[in-house]
């Protein structure tokens, strides 16, 4: 069923087009990932579809009764409700459903009804039927659903009486999220949804969106988020849209085939462009040749010439280089403390860093991460052990916050007031190659926005040659192809990396290890991002079959807990992988009964008998086996959600 469709729309802002004959579907159940460049107009076509921003022209086609639930970027709660009451608000229709249940039951309680039959019997069934109606709209499972939704959003029972208005920025946007959530729209748009979420909720967000009953629209710049999640991904580039089927990674992968196939193409119509160009210019003059090169020239004028490949786009083009290699121990971290003087944020930090390492520190938001780079690199000292440095260690630090970029200095003066002896040009080819060109240089710093001030950092940073590079969050306010290009440069720099990142992908591509940090202190791990996660399982599980061993030798006679929890993750997982499994089938039968059905459309098939029936046949077949997969989902699903 489709929930969505959008037709040869246009927009534009003054002269500028935005978008320009969009096309993009989206189904019952589909994971659709909007994914383009910063400012290409993706935020712009999902404020359209929400009905936010008006359009030029086209087509939006929402059937009736599709509820849409959308949440921009920074979207936050404003109320002066408990989190717990405004929770609860989502529900009214279904509280007071309640309240006239319990009314009913009141009613059913006195005995004078039982002396009016006809009345107890309008009861009875005016009850029986409320009653159908309270179960079938979750009457009794939205309590629980709304604490499911709460924790993995991390607010606890502690919290749910604490007014919205003393929650801060991120709290609130969180708030959001879970609100919309729970409202469980049949289409659901969300505009960077992982901003202000830590590595764990980002988890349990996935594993919700992955069993999510509707259809899911989602802008994200986080590409282990969008693999996780969705199955269709359109790319917005050039005004218009593209569509892609898989998660990011066959995206990226077909892309790459797409764009040497349309090169090669657009090389050869480049050439036969060139020739008859070549022609008309050398025979038009002449009286024998001029009709034939003006009969060239409208060839040229009425052939429809292909654009160049959207991977010849200009991109940022940057590698990062060092000036002296460290010494082969860069870093000892003996059981640190680190944090404020009036406030110990994390310790018993303990760790080696060694030339050439690429260290990613993963843990919960607010365990230290950020701290522990400055106190690394000397900005905060140490409340408890100590950090030495090794021989001829240069740092070169990335501030996520970017917090040294605030004067009034332009881009330009910003890199040569601190690289004196280069000289303009040069300083301006350096700025090129971050996409700082002409009169871009001449900006101030405070009006830049977050991705050319990451730009600015990374270009200084580039220059310093330092041999130790310490990055806090260096992926945010980038696009995904500026993402790329830094994972490439990083991946060929030198030196050693330390660095501080939300972004898993980023992690998998860059670390040999992980250090976690947690209220116990560190663990390191060696190995990317998965490896990190599959070890960590590992050693839950590990630990959980050693309690089972002990409760077992306790209580012989008796099934422990653990044991039917780890029995129980092992099915979760085994159903989740069959369901994943059965959705791409759906997905391939919903396409393949598309095409069947328009060749059915066809009025030329119509006066062939036997063509009709052999596609009827065919398309009877495909009809059966959708509802047989279809079936066998359901049954998946009502498995697992008795399982969680």
């Amino acid at each position: 069923m489709i929930v969505l469709q959008v037709n040869q729309l246009y927009k534009s802002f003054a002269a500028e087009e935005i978008l320009s004959n969009i096309k993009l579907e989206v189904q019952h159940r589909d994971r659709v990932g909007l994914v383009g460049r910063n400012g290409a107009g993706k935020s712009t076509l999902l404020k359209i579809i929400a009905g936010v921003m008006s359009y030029d022209s086209g087509e939006l086609i929402i059937p009736k009764g599709i509820r849409i639930g959308y949440m921009a970027q920074q979207t936050t709660i404003e109320s002066d409700l408990t989190i717990w009451a405004e929770m609860m608000d989502i529900f009214a229709p279904l509280r007071q459903l309640e309240n006239n249940l319990r009314g009913l039951e009141a009613q059913m309680a006195d005995p004078a009804i039982y002396n009016d039959q006809e009345a107890y019997e309008k009861v009875m069934h005016e009850y029986d039927q409320l009653q159908h109606d309270f179960k079938d709209r979750g009457g009794y499972q939205y309590e629980s659903d709304t604490r499911s939704v709460l924790h993995g959003m991390k607010f606890f029972p502690e919290d749910y009486e604490k007014p919205i208005r003393l929650l801060s920025g991120g709290q609130k946007t969180r708030l959001a999220l879970a609100k919309l959530l729970l409202m469980k729209p049949e289409l659901l748009i969300l505009d960077e949804p992982t901003n202000h979420l830590d590595i764990e909720t980002l988890s349990w967000l996935e594993k919700y969106l992955q069993g999510y009953e509707g259809a899911l629209l989602i802008v994200s710049h986080d590409r282990y988020f969008l693999d996780q999640v969705v199955n269709i991904v359109y790319e917005v580039s050039r005004h218009k849209v593209k569509r892609f089927k898989g998660n990011y990674s066959s995206y990226l992968d077909e892309k790459a085939i797409t764009y040497e196939r349309d090169l090669k193409l657009f090389e050869k119509q480049q050439g036969e462009k060139a020739k008859l160009e070549d022609f008309v210019q050398r025979n038009i003059a002449r009286a024998s040749t001029t009709k034939m090169a003006q009969s060239r020239r409208k060839v040229l004028e009425r052939t429809e010439w292909m654009e160049a490949p959207d991977g010849s786009e200009k991109s940022a083009n940057f590698s990062f280089a060092i000036e002296r290699q460290s010494g082969k121990d860069v870093l000892s971290v003996n059981d640190v403390a680190v944090g404020y003087k009036d406030k110990k944020v994390s310790d018993h930090i303990d760790f080696r860093v060694y030339r050439e390492d690429r260290i990613a520190i993963v843990g919960p938001n607010g365990i230290g991460k950020s701290t522990l780079l400055k106190t690394m690199i000397g900005d905060l000292s140490p409340l408890e052990g100590t950090i030495a440095k090794g021989t001829n260690v240069q740092f070169g630090y990335y501030d996520q916050e970017q917090a040294k970029l605030s004067s009034n200095r332009t881009v330009l003066q910003e890199l040569w007031d601190e690289w004196p002896q280069m000289n303009e040009k040069d300083i301006r080819n350096v700025l090129g190659r971050f996409l700082f060109s002409g009169e871009d240089v001449l900006k101030p710093i405070t009006s830049l926005s977050g991705g050319e001030k990451a730009r600015v950092a990374l270009a200084k940073l580039m220059l310093l040659k330092a041999n130790t590079l310490i990055l806090d969050e260096p992926t945010n306010h980038l696009d995904l192809d500026s993402k790329e290009v830094l994972e490439n440069s990083l991946i060929d720099y030198p030196g050693t990396i330390i660095f501080v990142s939300h972004d898993r992908y980023f992690i998998n591509r860059i670390a040999t290890k992980v250090i976690e940090l947690s209220s116990d202190g560190s663990f390191e791990y060696l190995g990317d991002y998965d490896y990190y996660l599959e070890k960590k399982e590992e050693l839950e599980e590990l630990s959980q079959e050693l309690n089972a061993a002990q409760t077992v030798q306790a209580v012989p006679s008796k099934e422990t807990t653990s044991q039917i929890d780890k029995e129980a993750k092992k099915k979760e997982r085994q159903i989740r992988r069959n369901l994943e499994s059965l959705e791409a089938k759906l997905t391939d039968l919903d396409e393949s009964i598309q095409r069947v059905e328009e060749q059915l459309s066809d009025p030329a098939i119509f006066k062939d008998h036997e063509k009709l029936l052999e596609i009827q046949s065919s398309l009877d077949q495909l009809k059966s086996e959708q509802e047989a997969s279809m079936n066998e989902w359901l049954e998946l699903q009502e498995e697992l959600e008795q399982l969680i």
